[in-house]
């Protein structure tokens, strides 16, 4: 387990929640990754603001912690896919309500916020 994940379980759920789920992108991944597999270049496409660097670590950090799977591919050029585990779909809830409240978000004028 990640030492931010163990240190957050010494806080409470909402903490360890965050330390999983939260950082660049790692909403968004598992947004597409939702739709089923793909490969890195793929992810990279749907997410094109986000650097190479920032997109290998966070899928690597929801590796460590069990939200995706990765399958390398033995073969000239290399290939390697991301699919979600079962922790992973497990977010599919989750993550459609954040995508609601974003959307109203961004649809709302900024008065009728507060």
């Amino acid at each position: 387990m990640r030492v931010p994940v163990e240190r957050a379980m010494q806080v409470c759920p909402v903490e360890v929640a965050v330390s999983v789920l939260g950082g660049a992108w790692k909403l968004t991944l598992v947004k597409y990754l939702l739709e089923g597999t793909h490969r890195f270049g793929e992810l990279g496409r749907r997410v094109p603001t986000a650097n190479t660097k920032t997109l290998t670590r966070q899928l690597r950090e929801l590796e460590q912690d069990g939200i995706v799977t990765r399958k390398v591919f033995e073969q000239v050029p290399p290939k390697v896919e991301y699919s979600l585990t079962e922790w992973g779909l497990s977010l599919a809830p989750l993550v459609a309500l954040m995508n609601e409240w974003g959307t109203a978000f961004v649809d709302s004028p900024p008065s009728s916020r507060w």
